[in-house]
């Protein structure tokens, strides 16, 4: 089949369909937006035209909305809509009916090579493709919710569905710049959602018993598991009435306290009432010093099982369970990792201890999770799990690439919380250090994903969950980045705070679009910089200034971080990516024995008496006299040529 993507329709105007056609029109997508009533389109058009406008007034889109607007048509007229599209996708109201209805429409008004795909949350592919006679041209891409900010899409699978549509799902995400997981089974909810409603439900459950406080559960799932919402608090931020739909089409069981708010119309915060009073309390109310008690393993326990489920059966692997939990779930760290961390065998203990108690279904441990703990990989302590750790373990927070040349690219990828450091993060970094082979590397570059941030800092949700030993790592790792024996560079463009600014501190070189902010904000929750933050910073710019940006939480613009001296440079973003290429094509091409002791001299130089650093640098001349590189170096200049280091 003719798989190539260049115009599409989007069916329906609402917040999730508008927000699609938003996006393919920003990636330069011709779209038609189509709605069952005129002003549901309109509606629908304003609303993009509104988020351009911010977007453009936030400098978050390169292009003039005017431009983009008019790659973007309306219309009323289903069969109009459809007739050239390469692409249709349904964003309709997540009804069964009414969604087979539109794609039996579909079906008759489009080519044989068109693909169909349904945003549906909870339903399966499968019966949604039922009414076409296509239905191997049906798959499933669930946008989440806002689709601008939102980075994750599920690909998904129905029953009859090619791998050629689903290469070209995927292919079309990846266009969009978002992040696509392939589901690769027709099953309700897809990952994201099999993995999350357990949080939610399984506190209700554990609520219902009446022993428990909502507050307390919050409160332990937020500040003792490093979670960003708790989950009562979740649930009323996303609607009782949503959870509670989302089981009951499957006759999935209903914890009491959620059903009785249900029937009482009390669904959360859109009502003024919940599990949490927003109109006449106080709204969420819980406190660090709530949640002791309570047992957070039986809600993890079962999340993890969940995913067990989704593994053992082939739906997804664990590498996209985790993305998609992060992504699409806001989780800090994905749900199998989670679960590696907590042992496999503490979790399936907890399942059947549950089960042999309850007698629930729910509780019914995963095929594959008594597989992994009956082969003894229960996790990080026996070097496997749903991750092999035989070697470190996958990189989850970081990505890497070695050139030929000689540049080892660091890339810091944690955009959903921009780029901020966890300690399993800054283990990452410290294991890449020191497990690659120095000999092959010209100089390092380190840079942020995305362009908002570098690194905002260190994760302080997850920082407050981890014990002394953890929160060791940093330190490590900054001074890891500081000791290694080539040259190091920090690549900024966005935010460079707290961590971020350790990390940077400790490179060799460090360049910065001119837009970037720079600071140490930890005073703000009363903490000081760590990673050698404070006494590196004084070093660069003197008592003073030191004093007054960790006293007062300061960030400092680019340019004024470089007149401080903070930074090498501040550039304009149009010059910043010229900029780091000249300055690695000079340290990759350069003599790299030279280059590796003049960092030494200067590092362990500057700490001791001037007379000691005098020597150290008179015994690394001497060193360097003896190189093939410098005579390579003095040939060159004598024939007025460029140098070819050989780094003997």
């Amino acid at each position: 089949m003719d798989t190539e993507i260049g115009s599409l329709a989007v069916l329906g105007a609402g917040s999730m369909g508008h927000g699609i056609a938003e996006v393919a029109a920003i990636a330069g997508y011709d779209v038609v937006l189509r709605d069952i009533e005129e002003d549901l389109v309109e509606d629908g058009y304003e609303q993009i035209e509104w988020s351009l406008g911010k977007l453009a007034e936030k400098n978050q889109i390169e292009q003039d909305p005017d431009d983009i607007l008019s790659r973007l048509s309306t219309t009323v007229d289903l069969e109009a809509a459809v007739a050239d599209a390469d692409l249709v996708i349904e964003a309709a109201p997540e009804d069964l009916e009414i969604k087979r209805d539109i794609f039996a429409d579909v079906d008759a008004a489009t080519g044989e090579e068109t693909i169909m795909a349904t945003n549906t949350s909870s339903l399966c592919v499968g019966d949604i493709a039922d009414a076409t006679d296509r239905p191997e041209h049906v798959c499933g891409m669930h946008f989440f919710n806002p689709p601008v900010k939102m980075d994750l899409v599920e690909v998904a699978a129905g029953k009859k569905t090619t791998d050629e549509v689903i290469d070209a799902g995927v292919a079309f995400v990846e266009s969009l710049d978002k992040t696509p997981i392939r589901v690769r089974k027709d099953i309700p909810q897809f990952v994201v959602n099999n993995v999350l409603t357990p949080y939610m439900g399984e506190a209700g459950f554990i609520y219902d018993e009446g022993e428990v406080e909502i507050q307390d559960v919050d409160a332990a799932m937020v500040f003792q598991r490093g979670y960003p919402m708790g989950p009562f608090e979740l649930n009323d931020f996303g609607g009782l009435d949503i959870f509670y739909h989302s089981r009951d089409q499957w006759n999935d069981p209903i914890p009491e306290s959620i059903s009785s708010r249900v029937e009482a119309d009390d669904l959360g915060r859109k009502t003024g009432r919940g599990f949490y009073n927003y109109d006449d309390g106080d709204g969420v109310n819980y406190e660090p010093t709530d949640g002791e008690g309570i047992d957070t393993l039986r809600i993890e326990a079962r999340m993890v099982n969940e995913a067990a489920k989704l593994v053992g059966d082939n739906v997804a692997d664990p590498e996209d369970i985790d993305i998609g939990m992060r992504l699409g779930g806001g989780l800090p760290e994905g749900t199998c990792r989670t679960g590696d961390k907590l042992g496999l065998d503490n979790v399936l203990e907890k399942l059947e201890n549950l089960h042999d108690r309850t007698g629930a279904e729910r509780y019914e441990p995963a095929e594959y999770l008594v597989q992994l703990v009956g082969n003894g990989h229960i996790g990080e302590k026996s070097g496997q799990g749903f991750y092999d750790y035989s070697d470190g373990g996958p990189y989850h927070y970081i990505s890497h690439e070695l050139t030929n040349s000689g540049k080892l690219h660091v890339l810091f990828d944690r955009e959903e919380r921009l780029n901020a450091f966890s300690t399993d993060m800054f283990d990452e970094v410290k294991r890449l250090l020191e497990s690659v082979d120095d000999e092959e590397v010209a100089c390092v570059v380190f840079e942020g994903a995305g362009d908002r941030a570098f690194s905002a800092g260190a994760d302080i949700t997850g920082f407050t969950t981890a014990d002394p030993t953890e929160l060791a790592s940093v330190d490590e790792t900054v001074q890891t980045i500081y000791e290694f024996p080539r040259p190091t560079v920090a690549k900024i463009d966005g935010f460079c705070l707290g961590a971020g600014l350790e990390v940077t501190l400790a490179c060799d070189l460090r360049y910065a679009t001119t837009g970037s902010r720079l600071g140490s904000p930890e005073i703000d929750v009363g903490l000081i910089p760590g990673g050698g933050g404070t006494q590196r910073l004084v070093r660069l710019v003197g008592e003073p200034r030191t004093k007054e940006m960790i006293y007062r939480g300061m960030e400092l613009s680019a340019e004024r971080a470089e007149a401080w001296g903070i930074l090498n440079r501040a550039v304009d973003e149009s010059e910043f990516e010229e900029t780091i290429d000249d300055v690695v094509d000079d340290l990759v091409n350069g003599p790299q024995t030279a280059l590796e002791v003049a960092k030494q001299v200067i590092q362990e130089g500057q700490d001791a008496s001037l007379e000691t650093g005098l020597s150290l640098e008179s015994q690394g001349f001497g060193l360097l006299a003896t190189t093939d590189d410098m005579l390579e170096g003095v040939a060159a200049f004598s024939q007025d040529r460029e140098p070819d280091f050989g780094g003997d």
